[in-house]
């Protein structure tokens, strides 16, 4: 995407530390999706040293489409063990038959993202879409994610609308990857990702 991070960028978060001021540091990436075949804009061997991918539609890579092709798109990307997260998929703008979404998440132990950013500000119009990815998640046993998408550092974990929308639906705590540190390191590990003790708190 156009001024994204070069992928310098990517390979140098491998000279970060673990732990900063007490805040552990995933090196990880949101990526676009590129196409209806589920292709991401990373080259293999960055998503290789990465711990965590997380990828979307966004305009400027991805226009949208009908909603047989943003489905197509999005389960093929899920289907390419490539990604551990799609976010924002409750985005309006780019309509899914949610139900095929969810099942095939739920087959491939992909999370599916309920974004808190998406009832503020530019994607108001998903909360109805995210509240049937909630629904679906837990009558298919999805794992889900809550993220708060902050562009800035103030909206750092904030999450209230995001957690209010899934505690309508008794969301189960252990499908939520990120409830807990050890739930995300415990998640990672089912990708083949066992980092967790490297981080020294």
């Amino acid at each position: 995407m156009e001024d994204a991070p070069h992928k310098w960028h990517f390979v140098n978060s491998l000279t970060l530390p673990r732990v900063a001021d007490g805040v552990g540091i995933l090196r990880g990436i949101e990526s676009n999706i590129k196409d209806i075949d589920g292709s991401i804009d990373l080259e293999e061997p960055i998503r290789q040293s990465l711990d965590i991918i997380l990828t979307g539609f966004h305009r400027p890579v991805f226009a949208p489409r009908s909603i047989d092709e943003n489905t197509q798109a999005m389960v093929k990307v899920i289907e390419s063990g490539k990604v551990h997260v799609v976010t924002h998929p409750g985005n309006n703008a780019f309509p899914i038959h949610i139900e095929e979404v969810v099942k095939t998440a739920a087959r491939e132990n992909v999370a599916l993202e309920i974004n808190n950013s998406s009832f503020l500000f530019s994607r108001k119009d998903s909360y109805p879409n995210c509240c049937k990815i909630a629904e679906l998640a837990k009558k298919f046993d999805a794992p889900i994610s809550v993220g708060s998408d902050a562009h800035n550092a103030w909206d750092l974990g904030k999450f209230d609308k995001a957690v209010a929308l899934i505690s309508q639906y008794d969301f189960p705590a252990e499908r939520i990857i990120n409830n807990t540190t050890d739930s995300l390191f415990n998640y990672l590990k089912t990708k083949g990702i066992d980092i967790q003790d490297q981080f020294e708190w």
